[in-house]
């Protein structure tokens, strides 16, 4: 059983070429699932980098591993894989499939317009 934070072995298993490819030379790897795990527990907790538990390795690494899967598309393969297995089993309405967005107020001198009672622009 995974613990909190922790990606389960059937999650992993759907994954793990993406984020885990064969290596053919040079020194071996930190294990890829235990870097994910660490970056979950990051992203999760809301802990700063340095915080990171010591099960996880060393943060540096974590961290090194987290921007290059952010760098290099990674995170988005991923997703595309999530997203098309679970529109395979009819997991995901269509209709209402949508991006979220933030609202912000803006003031009228934002967009150059004068205060309101203030000096008026020349």
């Amino acid at each position: 059983m995974a613990k909190r934070y922790e990606l389960p072995d059937a999650a992993w298993e759907l994954i793990a070429d993406l984020v885990s490819p064969a290596q053919k030379m040079g020194r071996p790897r930190s294990d890829d699932r235990l870097m994910l795990n660490g970056i979950f527990w990051v992203l999760c907790s809301g802990a700063a980098w340095r915080d990171l538990l010591e099960r996880f390795g060393p943060w540096s690494t974590v961290y090194q591993r987290f921007r290059d899967w952010r760098d290099d598309g990674t995170f988005e393969q991923v997703l595309e894989r999530l997203h098309v297995r679970l529109n395979q089993e009819g997991l995901i309405d269509l209709d209402t499939w949508m991006i979220d967005s933030t609202a912000v107020k803006a003031t009228r001198a934002a967009s150059g317009a004068g205060k309101k009672g203030g000096l008026k622009n020349r």
